[in-house]
């Protein structure tokens, strides 16, 4: 699942670059191009990585892919002298992008240099926008049609999610060739045309499951992979969800509860949580302000609260309000869901996730748990949307765990409604040669949290064989400080 890690901005359809005449696989082109001019291009080069549509040559259609390279500002070597390969950064979602917030990036590490320890210090940074989102062509956005972690909030979303990607079938896109595999290719073509004999892999959410098909279809190419918050192949999009939503409430909760002042001001808040969300499955709850909100809305607000860093010290608060009819909690998420390239993100679970899973099934694992049952009307939507999503057959090996001697460096979030710690935990049984960090009270996004996690990474890319420093870390059981409304 996505955080909202490096997300660009929302664009419009962009047209096609169509290649010469003949169906073949053609060769990977390069073209730099230049950078913004606002950014600072002194440590920033920009291009466009150009590759075939369609991976097995059955179309001649060609496809952009929006590229920009950051410059180390101290380039690191080795034990043997070599120069560290480039970290190729893998955005999340699927939906998300990351090259239009380089120059913002960069220009923040100019100015405040102290305050990053990892990012194109000691190796070149690379960005790119996955194949259908972002700066890169097409870019599937879906204008006016919202979509979150927990799917589209309304059946209104559903449809005009259902129409817009029609529209970009309509305008030759061919869906099968956009996920997660063909995206690996694309960086097996993007090192053979920057002549990088290795690279390193870096992602957060999403990000990881792209890394993890790089792994398992171009091996060759990879030195050593960082891993944020993952998500792995085998890792359930929809099945499962609303009881790890459930769970990161009930650990959340469950550390008020141990705290005497929390508990004081927030007394027995799971059982009354709990009972408040029967109200939303019953029906739309209108709050003190006469507006009206339904059960998705409130998904969407749980899910998108418990990945904040702000939102999860705020949420026993949040809930006292919600608890209360005081409904602006939910209602200053539902200001803002339209952060994804929809029609990127439907194309790669639609092809990768959900045909191994079933709306029954989201509802059965549910079933009992009020504050679970809230997320699965809004996930059972994603299947109604995918029928209409013509992305040819599943490959089982997207659905598998992946088994690599790569080192891997695994650090996950105690709070995390979407990849929780035993997600993580599971998935780095196939990795020989990792790391598992679980960091404490942490949620979604870790590593840039904080300068502790940025020298772990910083460190394990530089020497990948030594066991990483955990000192820094918050002790377990360390109380989290909760945020309490004025």
């Amino acid at each position: 699942m996505l955080t909202r890690i490096l997300t660009g901005a929302v664009l419009a359809l962009a047209a096609f670059v169509t290649a010469p005449t003949a169906v073949s696989a053609a060769e990977p082109v390069f073209t730099a191009k230049a950078c913004p001019a606002d950014w600072p291009t002194s440590r920033v080069e920009c291009g466009t990585l150009t590759v075939d549509e369609a991976r097995d040559g059955s179309s001649s259609r060609r496809i952009d892919i929006a590229v920009a390279i950051v410059r180390a500002s101290n380039p690191h070597k080795d034990a043997s002298g070599q120069a560290l390969p480039p970290v190729v950064v893998f955005h999340g979602g699927p939906g998300g992008a990351s090259v239009s917030n380089v120059g913002r990036i960069v220009q923040r590490l100019e100015a405040q240099p102290d305050a990053n320890l990892l990012m194109a210090v000691d190796q070149d940074w690379i960005f790119f926008d996955q194949r259908g989102g972002g700066l890169s062509s097409p870019s599937m956005d879906c204008p006016g049609a919202e979509i979150t972690d927990a799917g589209p909030p309304s059946d209104e979303d559903a449809e005009l999610l259902k129409a817009c990607l029609k529209g970009f079938q309509d305008q030759g896109v061919n869906f099968a060739h956009y996920n997660v595999a063909a995206v690996a290719q694309d960086m097996r073509d993007l090192a053979k045309v920057l002549n990088l004999p290795k690279i390193d892999l870096y992602g957060g959410s999403y990000g990881p499951r792209v890394e993890a098909a790089v792994i398992t279809h171009a091996p060759e190419i990879v030195r050593v992979a960082v891993m944020d918050s993952p998500w792995p192949p085998e890792g359930n999009w929809a099945v499962g969800t609303p009881e790890q939503v459930s769970a990161a409430v009930k650990i959340l909760l469950a550390k008020c509860q141990a705290q005497p002042a929390c508990a004081a001001r927030h007394p027995d808040l799971q059982a009354r949580f709990e009972a408040n969300a029967r109200l939303w499955l019953a029906g739309p709850q209108t709050g003190k302000d006469g507006r009206t909100f339904t059960v998705d809305d409130l998904s969407a607000f749980l899910m998108d609260t418990l990945y904040s860093r702000t939102g999860v010290p705020s949420l026993p608060a949040d809930l006292e309000k919600i608890i209360a009819g005081d409904l602006s909690p939910v209602a200053g998420v539902a200001e803002n869901r339209t952060y994804y390239f929809e029609g990127q993100q439907l194309a790669y679970i639609c092809k990768e996730e959900l045909p191994f899973e079933s709306a029954e099934r989201v509802a059965a694992g549910a079933k009992g748990d009020p504050v679970a049952e809230v997320l699965v009307p809004s996930l059972n939507r994603l299947f109604d949307v995918c029928k209409a999503v013509d992305s040819g057959p599943a490959d089982p090996i997207e659905n598998q765990p992946v088994t690599t001697d790569i080192p891997t460096l695994f650090v996950a979030a105690e709070i995390d409604p979407g990849c929780p710690p035993p997600l993580t935990e599971a998935a780095a049984k196939g990795y020989s040669n990792s790391q598992v960090v679980i960091v404490t009270n942490a949620t979604h996004g870790v590593i840039g949290a904080s300068v502790c996690t940025q020298k772990m990474a910083r460190d394990f890319l530089r020497d990948p064989s030594k066991p990483v420093d955990r000192s820094c870390l918050p002790a377990p059981g360390t109380p989290l400080e909760f945020t309490e409304s004025e």
